[in-house]
C-alpha cells in the first residue's frame, strides 16, 4: 500500500475546502464564458482581420489559456510548499481579475489585437493553474484516506462553474449583450477569491507531511519511471474531456440548431451529479477500472456529436460523451497522489501539465480541421464539424487499450502479492 501522510489537523478544513471550491468554480466559469464568446469574438474580431483563418485564431486563442494553464501549474507545483498555498491562491486571483481586463480591452487597445486577445486569455490560464496547483494538493492533504472521492467532490464544482458560466452566456447572448460584458463576470468570483484566501492559513502538502525534502520530491517520478505512463494517460485523457468541452460553441451552434454552450451547460450538469459517486465506483472496481469503463462512452459520445444534426441528436450525443469524461482528471490526479504520495504537489501538478498541454495542441489543431474541411467541402460547417470531433473520438478508443493494460497488470501484481503473503503466512 502506497505511503500516506496524516491528516493535516489544525487547520479548518471545511474552510480551505470551499476556497478550493471558490477558486475551481471561478476557472471554470472563465473557461465558459470563453467558450461562450469565442463565438462572438471570431466573428467580430477575427474574421475582418482575416476570416479565412479565423477558426484556427479562435482556436489558438482559446487554447492559449489551456498554454498558460500549463506554464504556471510547472512553475507552481514543485515550489507549492516554498511559497504557501495562500500567496497561490491571490496570484491566482489576480490573473483572473487582470487577464479578464486584457481581453476586454483589446479591441481598443490597437496594435495586434489577436494577440492582445490571446495573451488575455494566457494570462486567466495562468489564474487556473495556480489554482489547479494548490488546491488538488492541499486537498489530498487535508484528506489522505479519502483522496479520489474527496477531489472528485471538489471538481464537481468545475462543471458547476460552467453550469453558471454557460448560462449566463447564453441568457446575455440572446439579449445581444457585449461579449465584453460578459468576460468581464469573471472579475467578481476573481476578486472575492483573493480576498477570501488572504484571511486563512493553509496546510502544507502531503509530501512535506511525509517529511519528504525539496530534492527527494523532485526526484520522485523519475525514481518510478512508470509515473510517466500515468504523464502520458493524462495527455490523453484531457484531449477527451476539455479540448471538446471546449469547442462545442464553434464547431456545432450553426449545425444542430442551438446554441453549442448550452451542450456544455448540459454537460455539466450531469458531471456535477456524477462526480459526487467517483469514491464508490472506484472502491468497488478501482480507479484504473472506472477510467477503463469510460473510455468507450466518451468514444461513442464524441462520435454522435461528429453527425449530431439537430437538437435532439446532439443531446444524447453529449449524454453519452458525459457519462464517459465525468471522472476522468479528478481520477487520474487521485491515482497519481495514490501511486506517488511522495512527490506530492509535484507529481500532482505534472499530471495536470500533461493535461494542460494537451488542450495547447489540440484546440488549434481541431481549429486548423475545421478551417481545412469547410474549405474542402465549399464552406460545409456540418463537415467541419464531423470531420473535428471525429478526430478526437481516436484518443479514447487509444485509452480503451492503454487504461485496460495498467489495470490487468495491477490486478496480477496485486494478486501475486497477495498469494506470496498467503504462502509466507503459512
Amino acid at each position: 500500500m502506497a505511503e500516506t501522510g496524516k491528516p493535516a489537523d489544525g487547520f479548518k478544513r471545511g474552510v480551505l475546502f470551499w476556497i478550493g471550491v471558490l477558486a475551481l468554480f471561478t476557472a471554470a466559469m472563465a473557461n465558459a464564458l470563453r467558450v461562450a464568446t469565442s463565438g462572438a469574438i471570431q466573428h467580430g474580431v477575427f474574421d475582418p482581420i482575416d476570416a479565412a483563418h479565423s477558426g484556427q485564431m479562435i482556436g489558438g486563442a482559446l487554447g492559449a489559456a489551456f498554454g498558460g494553464f500549463a506554464l504556471s501549474l510547472l512553475v507552481v507545483s514543485p515550489l507549492l510548499d516554498i511559497v504557501g498555498v495562500k500567496r497561490v491562491l491571490i496570484v491566482a486571483s489576480l490573473a483572473y481579475v487582470a487577464g479578464s481586463i486584457l481581453i476586454i480591452a483589446a479591441p481598443s487597445l490597437g496594435g495586434d489585437v489577436p494577440t492582445l486577445i490571446t495573451a488575455g486569455m494566457a494570462l486567466t490560464g495562468i489564474g487556473w493553474g495556480c489554482t489547479e496547483g494548490s488546491i488538488n494538493p492541499m486537498t489530498a492533504a487535508l484528506y489522505p484516506e479519502d483522496k479520489t472521492h474527496r477531489l472528485n467532490v471538489l471538481h464537481a464544482w468545475w462543471p458547476a462553474g460552467l453550469v453558471v458560466g454557460g448560462l449566463l452566456g447564453v441568457f446575455l447572448n440572446a439579449q445581444n449583450t457585449d461579449w465584453r460584458i460578459e468576460i468581464a463576470l469573471i472579475i467578481i468570483p476573481g476578486a472575492l477569491l483573493g480576498v477570501w484566501a488572504a484571511t486563512q492559513q493553509f496546510p502544507k502538502t502531503e509530501s512535506a507531511a511525509l517529511g519528504v525534502s525539496f530534492n527527494a520530491m523532485l526526484m520522485e517520478p523519475f525514481k518510478h519511471p512508470t509515473f510517466w505512463i500515468f504523464f502520458g494517460i493524462m495527455f490523453l485523457t484531457a484531449s477527451t474531456e476539455l479540448a471538446p468541452g471546449a469547442w462545442v460553441d464553434v464547431a456545432l451552434t450553426h449545425v444542430v440548431g442551438m446554441q453549442g454552450v448550452l451542450l456544455l451547460v448540459y454537460v455539466s450538469a450531469l458531471m456535477f451529479v456524477m462526480r459526487h459517486f467517483a469514491g464508490a465506483l472506484a472502491h468497488r472496481i478501482s480507479d484504473m477500472g472506472l477510467l477503463w469503463f469510460c473510455t468507450l462512452p466518451a468514444a461513442g459520445g464524441l462520435y454522435l456529436l461528429s453527425v449530431a444534426n439537430s437538437p435532439t441528436t446532439a443531446i444524447i450525443g453529449a449524454t453519452v460523451w458525459a457519462f464517459g469524461v465525468c471522472f476522468m482528471w479528478p481520477t487520474m490526479l487521485a491515482a497519481v497522489s495514490h501511486r506517488y504520495p511522495r512527490g506530492g504537489s509535484w507529481t500532482i501538478g505534472l499530471t495536470g501539465v500533461a493535461g494542460a498541454g494537451a488542450i495547447q495542441f489540440v484546440l488549434p489543431k481541431l481549429g486548423a480541421i475545421y478551417d481545412q474541411a469547410k474549405a474542402a467541402n465549399g464552406g460545409s460547417e456540418v463537415a467541419a464539424a464531423a470531420q473535428s470531433f471525429q478526430s478526437v473520438a481516436l484518443i479514447p478508443c487509444v485509452l480503451f487499450v492503454i487504461f485496460g493494460i495498467v489495470w490487468l497488470a495491477e490486478r496480477r501484481k496485486k494478486f501475486g502479492d497477495a498469494t506470496a503473503a498467503s504462502v509466507a503466512a503459512e
